[in-house]
Order: structure tokens, then C-alpha cells, then sequence
């Protein structure tokens, strides 16, 4: 690169409590008569103008394996989806997000049929696993083979495949893989790209004897990739998906020089295990010891996602026994779960895999009790209240349920969360008021209309957890401008609990209000009755 490029100003405001994003397939949405990208425009600007700000297109290239994330030609999309002319219309009503998939690309990717043939580009963009003496050590979230047997020109070898072995990793030791990189995100800006999410970023940098996650090359390659994209395009957003532990997932903000957004993982396992067994004790502890993001650098935050719910952030502040309990629970509302192997060989749960509305259908040790659709919409209320950006999965949006015809068709477990809906179908069960997706659909977008109204749930406005009881989940929030005051009341059991207003600190000379069912609290000598699974956002501002 020959510009000059220089850090942008820290605190910069690059969102506001507006913005909430969906996340999607560009085919998660499909018709005969149109590309799915069109399918996906015409379901945002009709039903969802007014709902969101951003949405998340997940990969959209052209690729082998693993729904995207197998990239054969990152500048182009994939023609089955439609054209970046497709996408660039999104974008004129919602700001995009992209993948960067740049930890690994294709086996079927030009640079990699060229690595096989010893040719440039690509001869020496992949890591060769016989160049690292001491691999004992690897952490991956996968249990297959991590070095791939390939047939080169030069004779046998053998390459790193922390996914699979469609998926080959990428020699970041090597500048021009670098240099490749930067060109793809500045083609990615010029298409009007605003959010870029990096995809398994913590798997970047190989070290001999060591774990390979997390090593500080990877963060220093992270700093550059920031001074890049900003000063490409000084109002985008840099997001790293790293779905490890809460104190690992925390470094990735760096000191204020890598991400922008780091997904807040231990949230969707915590609020899933607090709503399943109707204690919150374990959600309110972890939120006690999450540090207020600094302006210039939020949470991301999200319950479910393409991928299944990820249990590895739920390590160390869930018992193996109440781990245990979640996963059999999952399992028997009709969920799988994948596994990972540890560096001993050791086989243990990595992700659920299911739709997060047929995770409610039953609590742990209970059986179905017609509250499912209660404990949904009670989890996202509590999402839509957190310190954070909201990010919401289009099938939670529409409460789709497993999808297991689909993955019994593909073998994959993640196929469970993945339905592609008929663009008839969807338009017939969104008016039918016979069916549970209407109803899961009018509520979640009148939960967000409310929410983007609200200055106290700005991204980064005050939070503060406030202490009940374990069976309600309750927290205030303030403005940057400490004009509004808001409290977050959650039941997260199946039985009434009750809370005497005299135990909210409410300013006698405040009206104060529950934005979500317009009830008035004059007496402030009362009391707030939650009925199951319900939630109030008391305020002073309506």
C-alpha cells in the first residue's frame, strides 16, 4: 500500500440505540420468481423498514462447503444468490455487514489449485503442517483430522485445516496473503460494505508448541486490518467473531485498536440456562463482571445465530452438572449437539445446535407448558434492554422452529437453524393468525420500534444490575445525558413474583411509565406484578 494511513480518532459515535441489526442467509428467503437477494430486499423495505438499521449478509460468495464459509472468489457473488447490484440495493435502506473468511478459503479457490501446481498467486499462501515441530497443543473446535494429505507438484504434503478439509488455512507468515486481504476489503468498501465481521479471527497465527488461538501475531494483524478498513472508510464498524471464553472474547477490543464490536458469546448460554431453569443467579453474576465498554467500542449482542448456541463460553460460570442439564434439556426439545476434541484427545460439547424458539418448548426437568412462546419473547427482551448493539437471527424474528428434514437431507447438524422459507409460504404464515410466527413476528418488531426510541438503551449508556430475587433479572439504565432513567424487570420463572415499587429508586416528582404495556405508576407506594416469563421498561421518558 502506498497511502499514508493513521489511526482514527477514538470515541468516534459509530451507532446509537437505532441500530439493530438481522442476521441472515442471502437464501434464507427463497422464490422462483426471484434471486433470494431480491426475495431478502422485498422482506426488508416492505415488513422491516422501520425495525431495523443493519443487516448481516452472511457469506455471499461462491463456495464448497460448510453454507459459505468456504470461500472459492471473494470478490465475486455467488450468481444463484444474485449480483452485487443486488446487494449495493440493500444497502440503500440498511447498512451491510460482510464476512471476511480469511482465516481459510476453498480447496476449489484459484489460490489453492495454484498452491497445488506451484504456481502464483498462491504457491505459498497455505500453511504446511510439517513446517511446525510440536502441534500437541492445538485448540480447535473440530474433531477432525487438523493436517490434510494434498498431491502438489513438488510431491506429497500436507496441509492445515483447522475446519475441515475443504477448509485450508492461510499463511499469514507470507505479506502477499496480507496484501491480498487489503485488496478484498477495499473492494468490499467500494460495494458500500459498512460493517466487516472477521470470521474466526483467533485462529489466525501458527506457533509451534503452543495452542494457536489467541497468539498476540493475530492481534497485531487485527490493529492493521482497523487502520485499514478505517481509514478506507472512516465510518465502519470492525466486529471479531471469537467464540471462546468470556475473558479471551474481552482482548479482542485491545486497547481500544482492534475490534469495535466483539460478539458477547456467554450471553445466549447464560439467558438460555437462566430462562430453562427459571434462576438467573449464574446470568446476573457474569453481568456483574462484564466491564462497561468504553466509547468507541461496544458489545455485540445476540441469542442465536446461523451457527448453533455455543456452550465453550459457558465454561467456568456453569457447573459441569448444570452444563450437563442444558445439554440433555436441548436434546430432548429436539436439538444436536457437536463436539469438539480438547488437546488430550478428549471429546466434549462445543455447540447446541437448534432452533432458539424450539429451545423454549420445555424447562429443564419439565415438560411442555404452553409458555414456549412467553420464554422466547422474554429472552429477547432482555437482549433488547442490554448494554450493547442488538444483532437478532431472521428465523428468531419469524420463530422458526428445527428444521430437522433438512439436516436428516445434508448430514449437518447446523442445518437445524438454517431453514430456507418459501417466499409464499412465509407471506401466508406471517397472516395466519392460526400459526405462532405471526404473532412471534408483530411482537419482536413492536419490541424493537420501542427499544430504538430510547436514549438509556444506547449502546453504550449506563447499566446497572439491580438484585430481587434469582427468579427476576432486573437492571437500569441510564442516558449519556442522564435525561432518562430506565429499569429492565425480568421474570424468568413460570410462577407470578412481585416487587414493591418502593424498591426501585423512582423519583417521586418523575411520571414513571412501562413503555412495553403503557401502564402508569402514580402510587409509588405499589407494587409490580410479573406474571411468567413477562418483562416491564419502566421510565421516565415515554
Amino acid at each position: 500500500m502506498s497511502e499514508q494511513v493513521a489511526p482514527v480518532a477514538l470515541g468516534t459515535s459509530k451507532w446509537d440505540q437505532s441500530d439493530v441489526m438481522m442476521i441472515t442467509y442471502g437464501d434464507s428467503i427463497i422464490s422462483e420468481t426471484r434471486k433470494p437477494l431480491r426475495e431478502l430486499k422485498n422482506f426488508l423495505v416492505r415488513d422491516l423498514r422501520d425495525t431495523l438499521s443493519a443487516v448481516h449478509v452472511l457469506p455471499f460468495n461462491p463456495y464448497s462447503s460448510d453454507d459459505g464459509f468456504s470461500v472459492i472468489d471473494y470478490k465475486a457473488i455467488d450468481t444463484k444468490l444474485g449480483t452485487w447490484e443486488d446487494l449495493q440495493s440493500i444497502g440503500e435502506d440498511f447498512d451491510i455487514m460482510a464476512d471476511l473468511v480469511i482465516n481459510h478459503c476453498s480447496s476449489e479457490s484459484r489460490w489453492f489449485k495454484n498452491f497445488l501446481k506451484g504456481r502464483d498467486p498462491g504457491r505459498d499462501y497455505f500453511i504446511e503442517g510439517t513446517d511446525y515441530e510440536d502441534l500437541s497443543a492445538v485448540v480447535r473446535p473440530r474433531s477432525t483430522p487438523l493436517l490434510t494429505e494434498v498431491q502438489t507438484v513438488d510431491g506429497e504434503k500436507h496441509v492445515w485445516c483447522t475446519f475441515s478439509e475443504d477448509q485450508i488455512d492461510l499463511n499469514y507468515r507470507n505479506p502477499e496473503v496480507l496484501y491480498e486481504i487489503v485488496r478484498i476489503i477495499r473492494h468490499y468498501v467500494e460495494q458500500g460494505i459498512r460493517y466487516f465481521r472477521l470470521d474466526a479471527i483467533a485462529f489466525l497465527w501458527k506457533q509451534s508448541g503452543t495452542t494457536c488461538v489467541h497468539l498476540p501475531q493475530t492481534h497485531e494483524l487485527i490493529k492493521l486490518l482497523r487502520i485499514v478498513i478505517e481509514n478506507l472508510e472512516p465510518s465502519a464498524v470492525l466486529i471479531t467473531e471469537t467464540n471462546v471464553p468470556n475473558r479471551e472474547n474481552l482482548s479482542y477490543f485491545g486497547n481500544d485498536n482492534e475490534a469495535h464490536l466483539i460478539y458477547n458469546f456467554s450471553l445466549p448460554p447464560l439467558l438460555l440456562n437462566s430462562i430453562l431453569s427459571g434462576n438467573c443467579q449464574h446470568l446476573k453474576t457474569w453481568m456483574m463482571s462484564m466491564p462497561p465498554a468504553r466509547r468507541g467500542r461496544a458489545y455485540l449482542n445476540f441469542i442465536a445465530s446461523h451457527d448453533g448456541i455455543g456452550l465453550r463460553p459457558a465454561e467456568g460460570l456453569l457447573s459441569s452438572e448444570e452444563l450437563d442439564g442444558l445439554v440433555e434439556n436441548l436434546r430432548d426439545s429436539g436439538g444436536e449437539i457437536s463436539m469438539r476434541r480438547t488437546p488430550e484427545g478428549d471429546l466434549t460439547p462445543y455447540e447446541a445446535n437448534i432452533s432458539l424458539y424450539s429451545a423454549m418448548a420445555k424447562t429443564i426437568g419439565g415438560s411442555e407448558d404452553g409458555l414456549q412462546m412467553a420464554r422466547f419473547i422474554c429472552a429477547h427482551t432482555i437482549m433488547l434492554a442490554l448494554e450493547g448493539l442488538p444483532a437478532i437471527y431472521i428465523h428468531s424474528l419469524l420463530g422458526t422452529e428445527n428444521n430437522r428434514e433438512g439436516m436428516a437431507r445434508t448430514g449437518r447438524a447446523r442445518t437445524i437453524n438454517r431453514f430456507q422459507w418459501p417466499a409464499d409460504e412465509l407471506n401466508a404464515a406471517l397472516q395466519d393468525d392460526e400459526r405462532h410466527h405471526k404473532a412471534v413476528f408483530a411482537e419482536m418488531k413492536r419490541l424493537i420500534e420501542i427499544r430504538r426510541k430510547q436514549p438509556a438503551f444506547h449502546p453504550n449508556a449506563t447499566q446497572y444490575t439491580l438484585h430481587f430475587s434469582d427468579q427476576v433479572f432486573a437492571f437500569w439504565r441510564e442516558s449519556l445525558n442522564r435525561d432518562q432513567s430506565l429499569f429492565a424487570l425480568n421474570n424468568v420463572s413460570a410462577e407470578r413474583q412481585t416487587i414493591p415499587l418502593v424498591e426501585l429508586n423512582l423519583i417521586a416528582t418523575e411520571t414513571w411509565c412501562d413503555l412495553i404495556s403503557g401502564e402508569s405508576y402514580a402510587d409509588l407506594e405499589g407494587e409490580i406484578v410479573l406474571e411468567p416469563y413477562s418483562s416491564v421498561w419502566i421510565s421516565n421518558k415515554v
